[in-house]
């Protein structure tokens, strides 16, 4: 039989305006993915994804201290507890992106990963962050990640993350494949007009290079006050071929569901033997500095 598993990414705008106070625009983003993680579930997804931040709007567009008070602890903060409850409840496993306290001042872009029955699995630390115009001021926001490119075992596969700006670093991406990763998500915000040429040309070319399947997920619409750009949405899974299998609206809140034939991951790899011909001894140059 073949091992074919129901994924679901969750795009959505802010339910809040970014300038209401911040536990209200926080409970607001998470009563609205409460929501459609159900409605994911009664699609049959499996494994959901969700966009990076999801709480919150993309508050890198300035430097304000106020949105370190987003922060929460994961695994024990509040957001992580539900989310287990939530897995647990509809029998799926959760990609969860939030804004990680680890130590007062010290914070990540993060994402817990949790198992369908409701156990926490671990977290992947965004690791790449930029900080450049139009209003990418994500170091003033998020440390370096430094946790390495775990691989999560759970009830439907391996399961690696790469957060946004990560995408553009395929040492990253091959590192998800040589851990064994079978399904790579990358929740993202980027805007039109900077990164939108680029969208459906890396995270393909990730997953054929490593032959995995991807989940890329994007917000949508405008935030306000910053207005920095559309946020383009257009979540889509591709398969380890490049191909894209289901893709999301490009401006309103969607919930994009595909079937994944893990299976494939194999029959492609034994015609591309990508992994066998490598030259590890030949890239001593990729580490050099």
């Amino acid at each position: 039989m073949p091992r074919v598993v129901r994924g679901g990414l969750i795009q959505a705008s802010l339910s809040e305006p970014s300038t209401s106070p911040l536990d209200k625009i926080k409970q607001s983003m998470i009563d609205k993915h409460v929501a459609m993680i159900a409605k994911a579930a009664e699609k049959g997804a499996q494994v959901v994804c969700m966009q990076e931040l999801f709480y919150g709007p993309y508050f890198c567009a300035e430097q304000n201290a106020k949105w370190y008070n987003l922060t929460e602890r994961i695994p024990d903060g509040p957001t992580t507890r539900l989310m287990c409850e939530l897995a647990k409840k509809h029998k799926i496993v959760l990609v969860v992106p939030m804004y990680e306290e680890d130590l007062s001042g010290v914070y990540y872009n993060s994402a817990a990963v949790i198992d369908a029955d409701g156990t926490y699995l671990g977290k992947y630390r965004k690791t790449h962050i930029p900080h450049c115009e139009p209003g990418f001021w994500e170091k003033f926001y998020f440390r370096p990640g430094n946790v390495g490119y775990p691989v999560f075992e759970t009830k439907v596969g391996k399961v690696g993350v790469y957060i946004c700006y990560d995408r553009h670093f395929p040492e990253g991406a091959r590192c998800l494949g040589l851990n064994g990763a079978e399904i790579v998500f990358n929740p993202s915000a980027t805007v039109a007009g900077l990164s939108e040429y680029l969208w459906k040309l890396e995270q393909p070319a990730h997953a054929v290079a490593n032959q995995f399947f991807v989940g890329a997920i994007n917000r949508p619409g405008f935030e306000e006050p910053w207005r920095i750009g559309e946020f383009y949405g257009q979540s889509y899974f591709c398969d380890p071929r490049g191909k894209i299998l289901a893709e999301g609206s490009r401006s309103h809140d969607d919930i994009v569901v595909a079937d994944l034939n893990l299976d494939l991951i194999r029959e492609v790899r034994n015609v591309w033997q990508f992994f066998r011909d490598r030259r590890p001894d030949a890239y001593a140059a990729l580490t050099a500095g």
